[in-house]
This record gives structure tokens, C-alpha cells and sequence, in this order.
């Protein structure tokens, strides 16, 4: 069974730092795409970034570009957003996310709260 455990989630105040990991039980080079959503109380999930399985293409929503980085480590099997210059904005649910053919495996998701 695949599974991806999120961590690295929490409190910041505004302008800190954290970064999120997410490792998969299985290979992740498996994965064609990985990435990251958030969701806040009463709205859809939304993208935040994503990454190829070489680590060469990666993606952002406009409202982290300059602020948020992915990355991965293949050989751990894991995926990383680092997240800079938060905002209280930001505070949300954030999942990952991993493609394998036409299939999606999420995590369960880590909270990251944004506040002063």
C-alpha cells in the first residue's frame, strides 16, 4: 500500500520559515510528479507546487513564486517545500501529493499556522 506521511508543519509568526517533508513508503522515483495542495475550512483544495520525478521542472502558484521552494531527494524518498516570508494567508492544511500513472496518493495532510 502506498503511503505519504507529511511532517514539519506548525506555528510561525509572520515573515518566519518552515519546511514541509513528505516521504513515500514506496520507491519515489515511481512517482512521475509530486507535489503539495493546501485547503482552508470551507474551500477547495488549492495547488501549491509541484515537481517532476528528474527534479528539473518545478511549478508555483503565483501567490508563493519567490517565497516557497520544492525540491527532492530521491534518494530518500522524499519531497521538501520549503516555505519562506510566510503570511497569515498561508495558514492552511497542506497535503502532498504524488502522481503514479493515472493514479493519485495523498497524504494526510500537516497544519501550518501563520500567526502573530
Amino acid at each position: 500500500q502506498v503511503q505519504l506521511v507529511e511532517s514539519g508543519g506548525g506555528l510561525v509568526q509572520p515573515g518566519g520559515s518552515l519546511r514541509l517533508t513528505c516521504v513515500t513508503s514506496g520507491p519515489i522515483f515511481s512517482f512521475s510528479v509530486m507535489g503539495w495542495y493546501r485547503q482552508t475550512p470551507g474551500k477547495e483544495r488549492e495547488f501549491v507546487a509541484s515537481i517532476n520525478w528528474s527534479g528539473d521542472r518545478t511549478y508555483y502558484a503565483d501567490s508563493v513564486k519567490g517565497r516557497f521552494t520544492i525540491s527532492r531527494d530521491n534518494a530518500e524518498n522524499t519531497v521538501y517545500l520549503q516555505m519562506n516570508s510566510l503570511k497569515p494567508e498561508d495558514t492552511a492544511v497542506y497535503y502532498c501529493y504524488g502522481m503514479r500513472g493515472a493514479t493519485t496518493y495523498w497524504g494526510q495532510g500537516t497544519q501550518v499556522t501563520v500567526s502573530s
